[in-house]
């Protein structure tokens, strides 16, 4: 993954980050993102020492930037880039980056640096070892209750759409297996083995999921209506109208179409909800171990798990109700 638009000294750090680190694709742009907008601001910067005066020029050409230039940033300089950042997106949205995205930046940034000094070992000192990274809010995850993931289900017309068989399989394996987009738009006829899927997912970490009867039938019904002729893509599951794998927007179409259907606001739920809802119903209805779902979700640190296994707003009141005080 070359890019014309960045130091070499930058996408030699992208290359080691695919090949050594085995990062995703989707990490990848992101880094390239975030790192060319440091490259513009630094450049920026350096020739007007103040952030107020910065006009931004999306095409500038910072590939002139080299090792030596990098080496004399200092941490000072990345905060006001996070500063200049902020106060940009509130002269456009009147709110200023979320704490999620200051802190992918960071990371982009810390990594690139530590690259440079561990790896290359052509840094005497690393600036970002004082570079703090924003506190994260924790807020609790969007789902599904188990009625409306009833009626999400019903709302496809099984038989009478073209290819309603098709999206209520789709539907199914996201609400039950907490599949990411991803995952499910990848899926090969070969990944299914009797009642196993195997799924890649983040990291190319290869995972292998249950599938329940739910699953299994609808699976099995898909089949039956499954294209065979003029495939493009001959070994993907989901087909698309065109012959060809079914996308991951198309995917996010039907799920906000089916939701609408449902009587749902499809601005709150999106696939990745459906995932969220998965883990919830999993926890919630079948007690499920954090630990075994963790390995059913494909989380590689438990941290991660914990953020589904919330407790919901009935365990709530019915804490508070058990309080002896209740009947004083």
């Amino acid at each position: 993954m070359k890019y014309d638009d960045v130091p070499k000294i930058i996408n030699d750090f992208l290359e080691y980050m695919q090949v050594i680190k085995n990062r995703s694709d989707n990490t990848l742009k992101e880094y390239h993102y975030d790192l060319r907008n440091l490259c513009i601001f630094l450049k920026l910067y350096s020739s007007c020492g103040n952030i107020n005066k910065i006009v931004w020029d999306e095409k500038l050409d910072v590939n002139d930037l080299d090792l030596d230039f990098f080496k004399s940033v200092n941490t000072t300089d990345f905060y006001s880039f996070l500063s200049y950042l902020d106060s940009s997106h509130k002269e456009k949205n009147h709110s200023g980056l979320k704490s999620t995205t200051r802190a992918r930046k960071v990371s982009a940034i810390k990594s690139f640096y530590n690259f440079l000094a561990v790896n290359l070992k052509v840094l005497d000192k690393n600036p970002t070892i004082g570079l703090d990274s924003p506190k994260l809010e924790k807020r609790l995850p969007k789902y599904l209750s188990l009625e409306e993931s009833t009626s999400l289900l019903q709302s496809v017309k099984y038989n009478e759409q073209k290819f309603g068989r098709r999206d209520y399989c789709i539907l199914t394996l996201f609400l039950n297996c907490g599949l990411r987009l991803s995952e499910l738009v990848n899926i090969d006829l070969k990944d299914i083995k009797d009642d196993r899927l195997t799924v890649i997912g983040k990291g190319d970490k290869e995972r292998s999921i249950h599938l329940n009867k739910a699953c299994l039938t609808s699976i099995s019904r898909y089949m039956e209506v499954r294209p065979k002729d003029n495939l493009k893509d001959r070994d993907a599951l989901f087909i698309s109208e065109r012959g060809t794998r079914i996308g991951r927007r198309m995917v996010e179409l039907l799920v906000k179409k089916y939701v609408e259907l449902a009587g749902l606001d499809s601005r709150k739920y999106t696939p990745h909800k459906l995932r969220h809802t998965a883990a919830t119903l999993m926890h919630k209805y079948g007690h499920v171990d954090i630990r075994a779902l963790q390995q059913v979700l494909g989380h590689e640190s438990i941290s991660t798990t914990q953020i589904y296994t919330h407790v919901d707003s009935d365990e709530v009141k019915n804490a508070i109700d058990s309080n002896p005080l209740n009947n004083i």
